[in-house]
Order: C-alpha cells, then structure tokens, then sequence
C-alpha cells in the first residue's frame, strides 16, 4: 500500500523534530563539594539532574561529579567561573574568602527560619543581589535546596563558660567562623570530607558540620560527646546550584525554565525532608552515649555581640554592605508579621 503524501509529510515532521533536539541536547557536568551519599544535601544533587533529563525528554542533562572527580571540592568556585567545569553543586558561603557578601547567601548567625530567609532571597532583593555578584565572576547562581537548623558543635568536654572555648582549634564554617575567632576559638574552614579525620586524630578539638541527621551519618559522636544546640550560625542554610554563565546562556529559554522549577521544587522538598528526620536522629545520638546540650543566655548573648562587631567589620566590603542593608531592612519590616501572624 502506497503511503499518502500527509502520512510522508508527518514523518518528515517528527524526524525533522527529533534530529533537531538530538542536535540541541545538551550535556552539563557538575562538580560537587558534598559527597552523593550525604542526607538531603548529596542525595538532591544526584536527584536533580534526573529530574531535569526526565523533564526536558533527554535535551537537557546533569552529570552529578563525586567531590575531587573533576576538580579538588575548594576549587569549585573557581572551575565554574573560567568553565573548566559546566556547573557545580555548592554552598556559597565556600565562596567567602573570595566574595565577603558570598556566605549571606548560604547562612547567617543569628538569623531567620526558612520562610523568612526565602522571601528576603526570591522576594526581597536577595537573588537580584546574589546574580549580579556571581555574573562579575561568570557564573549564574540557582538556590536549589535548604536544610533546617544545624547543631552549633561537638565537643570532646562540656563547655560551661566562655574560656571554656578560648585556645580550642574547631572546625566551623562561613561567617559563623569569624565570631569564633572573636571568642578565642582558632576556626579553621575545612571541608567536610576532611573534618571527621581531623577530629580522631586531634588536629582539631571540635567541630560543626551539619544538622544532626548528617553528623549520625558521619559518625561524629564516636569522636566528641557533647552536641551543642541551637545552631546560632545556620538557622537556615540554603544550597546551591552554580553554572558557569556562558553556558546557562546557551541553555535557552525553555531549559533555564526547567532548572529552575527543578531546583525551586528541590527547595521545597528539602524543608520538609529535612524538618522529618532530625528527631529521630537525635534518639539514636542520645541512645549512643551523647549529651544534648544548649548554650547558656550569657555564651549566646556573646556570641550575638561578636556577631554585630564581625558586620560592622565586613560592611567595609561595598557588596557585603549592600547585601546586609537589603537584608535587615527586609526583616525590620518583616518582624511586624512575624510578631502578629505566629505563634511563638
């Protein structure tokens, strides 16, 4: 039977269309600075670049990289920016020995919970901020996911005053690091990878990593016994998916919309995801021998008036000044909302 010119015109069609999007398919690899296997933060980084393939129909994928597969994790920031690697998957606050402002864009001490911190980033100037820093650098920044509050430290003894802390070498990062260092406390910014060995070989004599689920999973309790809350430093930390800029150009419009929606759905789920385990992680913490602890009002009190004298110190970056005047005139006026609308 001989075909109708439609049914050959059809074909032609979808040919045409599939040659076309087999010849635009486009393949990004991703650096990460976090391990696949790690709760929530790894385990979104693989998950997302599913999603994307899976959405597009194959036009547009994401290669997660293990940390040091293609380029040593402190490196990251720096791959992405001269495109030695399409995209990484990252924590600005990584990026603070580069770009002092970089670390309010992963965490601030002192700061707010989730939904206050993601409407100063999306809704009140805080991405506009954050893109037009990382283009100086070629690189387009995607807030991609978020985890809830982190401990603020393992210690090998019970820290019941301020000297307490003083001389101790601990493992701590972003800007939280500073206002240790305001204490007495030698922080050293390592990465996680590398934490855990310098806690059992006592390089170190304390550390912070992560929220508690995290530091199960790392085994920090066979090294310290003394957990210590709230995490003062990371009430929220956001996470993010950096690409370099010419690349995510290239991307088009259609794919820059999935990733988008891809990373704002990985935000979301991640709140949740991460607010579901950490209870049962703090059972298993205590059923191994390790003491829960919070800080005392004086210690926070301390390290809250350390914290304002570390602002009054980086407000002398022009981007970081910037930064912190959009987001506490956010919050200023946000508090009258938080006061009215919550229960507290």
């Amino acid at each position: 039977m001989k075909a109708s010119n439609n049914s050959v015109a059809v074909v032609a069609i979808g040919a045409a269309l599939f040659a076309s999007a087999t010849a635009h398919a486009q393949t990004l690899e991703m650096t990460s600075v976090y391990p696949g296997t790690f709760p929530i933060i790894g385990e979104i980084g693989q998950e997302i670049g599913k999603r994307m393939e899976l959405i597009s129909g194959g036009e547009l994928s994401l290669n997660f990289n293990e940390p040091g597969a293609l380029v040593p994790a402190p490196e990251a920031w720096d791959a992405v920016s001269t495109g030695a690697v399409d995209a990484a998957w990252y924590s600005p606050g990584f990026a603070q020995g580069i770009i002092p402002s970089a670390a309010m864009f992963t965490s601030v001490p002192f700061g707010p919970e989730a939904p206050e911190y993601l409407a100063w980033y999306y809704h009140g100037g805080g991405q506009e901020i954050w893109d037009e820093i990382s283009a100086g650098h070629n690189i387009k920044p995607i807030l991609c996911s978020t985890i809830p509050p982190e401990a603020s430290g393992w210690f090998r003894e019970p820290i019941e005053t301020l000297d307490d802390l003083k001389g101790k070498k601990m493992r701590f990062f972003g800007l939280g690091a500073r206002v240790m260092e305001k204490l007495g406390v030698s922080a050293q910014t390592l990465p996680v990878g590398d934490t855990v060995p310098a806690l059992e070989l006592g390089t170190i004599d304390a550390a912070e990593i992560s929220m508690p689920a995290l530091d199960l999973a790392l085994g920090m309790n066979n090294y310290a016994g003394h957990y210590y809350f709230p995490g003062w430093h990371q009430q929220t930390s956001l996470f993010s998916l950096l690409i370099n800029l010419d690349v995510w150009n290239d991307l088009g419009e259609r794919n820059q919309a999935i990733v988008n929606e891809v990373c704002r759905s990985a935000v979301a789920e991640s709140i949740a995801w991460g607010e579901a385990i950490q209870f049962d992680a703090l059972a298993q913490l205590q059923e191994q021998g390790v003491t829960l602890h919070t800080w005392s009002p004086e210690i926070l009190e301390a390290m809250q008036t350390a914290w304002l004298e570390v602002v009054d110190e980086l407000t002398e970056d022009a981007d970081f000044a910037r930064t912190w005047a959009s987001y506490t005139e956010f919050r200023d006026n946000y508090e009258i909302w938080r006061e009215l609308g919550y229960l507290r």
